[in-house]
């Protein structure tokens, strides 16, 4: 067996950035951009009114306050949207609305906070303000030829909106990854139908498609195969006709007389690894099948869950160009006792920030199996090889998987 950093290298020495493919802008959310985006346009496009008020000349302020206020005659009105032939010459105001272009003649905008009503037709200014306040300048957030985003750069809701602000509908970015996911196992069935003797349902079927879409790639469900090499070959040649760029298995992987995953793998393909010095998760099958990579997961619940995310998910952010492909870690005060082994050992906990220290409280104590003894944990804390244990009171390291608001 080798170490989980080795185990880790040689995985994603198999994988690359996918090939780039043009998208709707909102389903390039969390993508990598695969060109740069130019700005054709300023942004805004023309000087508006960044508050609700009136635009006016700053030197008809000079000196007002709301002992001594300024008044100046309104001649109209512009709301977003809408423009006006109207000019603000000296004396006079026009009353206007956040987002509306700033009429010919008016330099500032004084807001309604710092006005008052005075005869019919005229208002009250109770500050002095100086050229530019509360206006927004044509360019100021964008210039006309400007680079706003660069290729690399993983889009978040912000990134979206500043494509839609320069009439982008489409863009360029890396491919989503089609990853194939199949169970193995006589013993599983349908999650919607009944249970029989012996049998149980295919829960890792559905949480390796779940943290594959959550990660960025696209979930490719390939059904349960049995025990019978010839179904699971039959599975991964579905998964081949569907240009799967990944396949995950669960189960099968182990050395029972009926763990298939690695003997098709060994038969069909090529075997890169099998078994990792990690607990959980240490069976686990690593190869190819005509040159599509095959990861073989432990059957087991928690054990599927832990490799995934130390192998699975760094693959899928490899293929979809982040540069980030590890998980965050952060040191915390360990709240149980955790023995460790001569392997590493990762153990799902429940982090929480407490005057300003984390602060790590291991679950799933009730054994590896146990799926929803581990819904709560939202980190894993890592045991070091050849660290035979941690006491309560001692840091330890701690992958973070969520990051829940007590946390931040």
């Amino acid at each position: 067996m080798i170490s989980v950093d080795e185990a880790l290298e040689r995985v994603l020495s198999h994988f690359e950035p996918l090939e780039p493919e043009e998208v709707e802008v909102l389903e390039a959310l969390d993508c990598v951009l695969a060109e740069d985006v130019y700005s054709d346009m300023d942004v805004p496009p023309f000087d508006n009114s960044a508050m609700d008020g009136y635009a006016v000349r700053a030197a008809d302020t000079v000196g007002a306050s709301r002992e001594s206020p300024v008044e100046l005659q309104v001649i109209g009105a512009v709301a977003a949207g809408h423009t006006t032939d109207l000019v603000v010459k000296p004396g006079t105001a026009i009353r206007i609305m956040t987002g509306a272009p700033l009429p010919a003649g008016a330099d500032a905008v004084v807001r309604f906070e710092d006005t008052g009503e005075s005869r019919e037709g005229r208002v009250e200014i109770f500050g002095q303000v100086v050229a530019g306040a509360n206006v927004r300048l044509a360019g100021g957030d964008v210039r006309r030829g400007e680079l706003v985003l660069s290729r690399g750069t993983t889009l978040r809701p912000q990134g979206i909106g500043v494509l839609a602000s320069l009439g982008r509908t489409r863009i360029q970015v890396i491919r989503r990854p089609r990853v194939g996911i199949v169970a193995t196992g006589d013993e599983l069935v349908a999650i919607d139908e009944p249970l029989t003797p012996a049998k149980i349902r295919s829960s890792n079927e559905y949480s390796s498609a779940a943290l594959v879409r959550r990660y960025g790639g696209i979930p490719i469900r390939l059904g349960i195969a049995r025990d019978d090499p010839e179904d699971l070959k039959a599975r991964i040649c579905e998964g081949l006709a569907q240009k799967v760029d990944l396949f995950i298995t669960s189960a099968g992987v182990s050395a029972g007389d009926y763990d298939v995953v690695r003997d098709v793998l060994a038969e069909e393909g090529k075997v890169h690894f099998w078994g990792v010095r990690m607990r959980p998760g240490k069976a686990l099958a690593f190869g190819e099948i005509q040159g599509v990579s095959l990861l073989g997961l432990s059957g087991n619940p928690m054990a599927f869950l832990v490799a995934f995310e130390q192998f699975a998910r760094p693959a899928i952010l490899k293929m979809l160009g982040k540069a980030q492909l590890r998980h965050l870690t952060v040191e915390a005060v360990l709240e149980h006792d955790v023995d460790g082994s001569e392997w590493c050992d990762l153990r799902p906990a429940v982090v929480t920030k407490r005057g300003g220290e984390y602060y790590a409280s291991v679950v799933g104590l009730r054994g590896f199996g146990v799926l929803a003894s581990v819904v709560r944990a939202n980190g894993l804390i890592i045991i070091p090889e050849g660290v035979r244990d941690k006491r309560v009171g001692e840091w330890v390291v701690v992958q973070m998987l969520d990051w829940p608001e007590d946390v931040a």
